[in-house]
This record gives C-alpha cells, sequence and structure tokens, in this order.
C-alpha cells in the first residue's frame, strides 16, 4: 500500500520515528503535537542494539553515533562497595550500546521529518479519534476544531495518552533527572553505566551521554530515586540536604553535585506500568508509551518504540489492507512487549521498591550468581534488549562496533 493519509500524534521518538518510516514508503503523513514548539523532555538514555538497528535502517545511525558515547558496561555497587550487578556487552558478541541526550535523538529524528517533507502541525492537543467510516478516522482537538479523515491514526501519545482507554497503575518510585558536564577527572568509567545501591529504596546513578547541540563539553546523565510520595518533602529540605545524602552514598559525584545550583535543574520522572491488551483497532494502532509503559529498569523504552514503528511499517508495505497491517504490526512485537513488561514487573521491585528482602536476595544471592556464565550472557541479552529475537522477528540486522570509548567528537 502506497499513498495512504496517516496521522501520527504525538510528536517523540515514536512518532518521528514513524512519521518517518511512514513517509518514506510513500504515504501522506500529518504529525500533531501539543507543544507550540517541539521539544523532548527529559535527560539522557540508553540506545541499545535494537534501536540502534532501527535508526540504520532510516540511515541515522552515523548522526547519533556522531554525538553519543558507547556504552560497553552496566555496573552496579552496594553502598559498602560490593558489586551486585556487572553486565558486560562483551558478552554478546558485536553488542555495545548508546548513551545519549534525548536533545540528540529528537533533533536527529525531527530534522529528518522536515527533510522528509512531512507536515508538521504544532498547538494541537489530539483528545479523540473517532471512526469516520470506512475504517477511518479524524481527530479531534482539545481547543476545538478536527482534521481528517484519515487512512491510519498513529497514536505514539505516550504513557498518558487521550486516545487509549485508561489502564495499569502508578509505580511508587520515580526518579530525579538532570543533564551535567562530565567531569574529566573524577574516575567515572567513560564507557560504563554506574550505579549506587541502599538496599532497593535508593540508587544513584551516572550515565555517559555524549555531547548536544552547539557544547563541546561531554555531559552525563545524573539521576537519583525517590519516592513519589516524598517528592514535596525533598524540596523542602532543600538541596544541601540532598547534596549531602547523595555525597555520603557516592563521593565521587561531588563533581556532579557542585554543578547544580537550583532544584528545577532536576527534572522529576514518574512512571507507570501498564499495558494495552487490545493496542490496535480500525484505523488506529497505539505504539511507544501509548502502548505500553513501565520503569526505566530495563532501559527499553525509547527502543522498543523505534521498533513499534518500524514494525509498523513493515507492515504497511507487505499487507493487503491497512486491517492486515495492524495485525500484523502487533503480532511482529506481542511477543518481544510481553518478555519485556514481565521482566520489568519482576526486577523493578528488586532495585526500587521498599522490600527489604528483595535487595538481600540480589545482594547475596543474584549478585555473585550473575557473574557466572551463562548468567552473564542472559544478563548482557535482557539489557540489550534482545530476548525474544526482536531484530530476527524485523528481518533487522545489529549494527557494526565502532572504536571503544566515546563514539564520536561530533557535536549534534
Amino acid at each position: 500500500m502506497r499513498g495512504l493519509q496517516i496521522a501520527v500524534a504525538g510528536c517523540g521518538p515514536a512518532g518521528l520515528a514513524a512519521a518517518l518510516a511512514l513517509s518514506r514508503d510513500g504515504h501522506r503523513v500529518a504529525l500533531f503535537e501539543r507543544f507550540d514548539t517541539p521539544r523532548p523532555l527529559g535527560s539522557g538514555l540508553m540506545l541499545q542494539p535494537t534501536g540502534l538497528a532501527v535508526l540504520a535502517n532510516l540511515g541515522l545511525d552515523e548522526r547519533i553515533l556522531g554525538c553519543g558515547a558507547r556504552i560497553e558496561r552496566v555496573r552496579g555497587l552496594t553502598q559498602t562497595g560490593r558489586v551486585v550487578l556487572d553486565v558486560h556487552y562483551a558478552a554478546l558478541r558485536g553488542a555495545y550500546g548508546v548513551g545519549v541526550h534525548r536533545a540528540a535523538l529528537f533533533a536527529t529524528l525531527f530534522e529528518a521529518v522536515q527533510a522528509q517533507g512531512a507536515s508538521i502541525e504544532t498547538g494541537r492537543t489530539v483528545v479523540d479519534a473517532p471512526p469516520s467510516g470506512g475504517g477511518r478516522r479524524r481527530l479531534v482537538f482539545a481547543k476545538g476544531g478536527e482534521a481528517g479523515p484519515f487512512d491510519l491514526v498513529v497514536d505514539a501519545l505516550g504513557a498518558a495518552s487521550s486516545l487509549a482507554p485508561p489502564t495499569g497503575f502508578d509505580l511508587a518510585y520515580g526518579a530525579l533527572w538532570a543533564s551535567l558536564d562530565w567531569p574529566e577527572d573524577a574516575g567515572f568509567d567513560a564507557a560504563a553505566l554506574e550505579q549506587r545501591y541502599v538496599a532497593s529504596h535508593t540508587m544513584c546513578g551516572v550515565m555517559p551521554i555524549g555531547r548536544v547541540e552547539s557544547r563541546t563539553e561531554r555531559q552525563a546523565a545524573f539521576f537519583w530515586s525517590l519516592r513519589r510520595d516524598r517528592l514535596d518533602a525533598w524540596r523542602e529540605n532543600g538541596l544541601d540536604v540532598w547534596k549531602a545524602k547523595v555525597a555520603a552514598l557516592w563521593p565521587a559525584t561531588r563533581p556532579f553535585l557542585d554543578q547544580i545550583a537550583d532544584p528545577d535543574q532536576l527534572t522529576f520522572a514518574r512512571y507507570r506500568h501498564r499495558t494495552l491488551a487490545v493496542p490496535a483497532a480500525a484505523g488506529l494502532i497505539h505504539i511507544g508509551d501509548a502502548w505500553r509503559s513501565t520503569s526505566p529498569q530495563l532501559g527499553q523504552g525509547v527502543n522498543m518504540a523505534l521498533l513499534d514503528a518500524y514494525a509498523l511499517a513493515a507492515s504497511l508495505r507487505s499487507a493487503p489492507n491497512v486491517a492486515a497491517a495492524l495485525r500484523r504490526a502487533v503480532a511482529l512485537r506481542r511477543v518481544h512487549v510481553w518478555i519485556y513488561q514481565a521482566m520489568s514487573r519482576l526486577f523493578t521491585p528488586v532495585y526500587q521498591s521498599d522490600s527489604a528482602f528483595l535487595p538481600w536476595m540480589r545482594d547475596e544471592v543474584a549478585g555473585p550468581l550473575s557473574r557466572t556464565w551463562p548468567a552473564t550472557a542472559v544478563l548482557a541479552a535482557m539489557v540489550a534488549g534482545l530476548v525474544g529475537s526482536p531484530l530476527r522477528q524485523l528481518g533487522l540486522t545489529p549494527t557494526e562496533p565502532p572504536p571503544s570509548g566515546e563514539v564520536s567528537r561530533t557535536p549534534v
């Protein structure tokens, strides 16, 4: 099928990747975004072999590799210095991750969509997508007005999508995030996501994310777990109290803490575990966090969104009609989605909860076992997003590894 009239609601990675792929396939794509100026939200993220394979298919991998930082290892220690998580991508032949600023990924996708000529309408908050007859749908906006009808509406509005039925539950823990300059002489591994834990109620992390825009300094994503119901208390206590707590857990983070002078430098992210039982209907499909969302423990959100977008475009190329394409797209992704939603449900309390037993099991039993074969390869496959063989299912191949360390010095 070619020449379909398609609306994409949402200008995040899922929506942009879908708009780009569908436009390149000859469809007439209109992208609708609620912000007056499209922009990314959040700090850094980890692109796994899955997401990198989709970006390579879109011809965007070189630019992303040019601004990110290659990640070879995920390492977590307790407050006493005991290693309880040590995942090496080397356990998987040729696999690696890339830490990247969300702004860099957004700019790469957004500029590609603009160059492709897709229509982008801003300041348009989508509130409904009712049927319009013949399997088509129209969009209804918050401030009045409609658009369409469209042969297909792609819901990429995220976990709070107005087009998806309410489901799931809020997670007790969220996290404070900030993008900060990388301290060159602080002893952090420039090719690793590092974390420190106190039981499962406190977690601090540092991840290199390369460069963005015109900045010459390398950057890091810095995060601190926090219960949602303690956010107000955190604000009332002030930065100095919090900084002292962070420094006591991980003294090496002082160069990061010195860069934080205002609470507004930290963004609090809330998480919700949800999965739509039926992610597609006549003329409508939910992708990315609109289909499912969870905690960031396995770092799969953006990567799975990119896979969803690719699966949709690939299915429209081969199916005889829209309904068959949507069934095919969901079938291509359902097993992988189920696996990672189940693993996230299982492992999130191990790292973010008030449990006393789970972190004890993690530290005393799972930690030592994780450093023995075949657990090393299994954990690497889990972190890389490769359990369930999603790339083979979609006919994608992993990208070739660049040299070790920082991927490039080319800023976006």
